[in-house]
């Protein structure tokens, strides 16, 4: 949960090299927008996208599923400037960089 609190504060979304250090090599997302994204085009539209003054998503309903030894699972909604989107992530631990994330899939909804 940490970890992927730490993607959604505006000082690590602003810097590619912050956002690199959280996402795994085979990283891959469905986005809200219903767009396939890989590691390098997420650090890309990201750190470009996201303003040194922006606000840190708001977050609700977090919680966090073990399913391997390796592997969490995280589920929430986020809040981005009034646009609301149910989220999922897969975090696995690697030997050397610790837990990563390796999956995450965006769905928004309406209140």
């Amino acid at each position: 949960m940490e970890c992927e609190l730490r993607l959604l504060d505006p000082d690590v979304r602003n810097s590619a090299e912050l956002l690199a250090e959280l996402l795994h090599p085979e990283f891959s997302e469905f986005g809200v927008s219903g767009r396939r994204w890989d590691r390098e085009s997420i650090i890309e539209a990201v750190a470009d996208a996201s303003a040194p003054t922006g606000r840190a998503i708001t977050t609700m309903r977090m919680k966090g599923v073990q399913l391997a030894p390796d592997l969490v699972q995280l589920t929430f909604d986020t809040n981005t400037n009034g646009r609301l989107a149910h989220r999922s992530s897969l975090w696995r631990l690697t030997e050397d960089r610790g837990w990563l994330l390796y999956f995450h899939q965006g769905t928004p909804y309406e209140d």
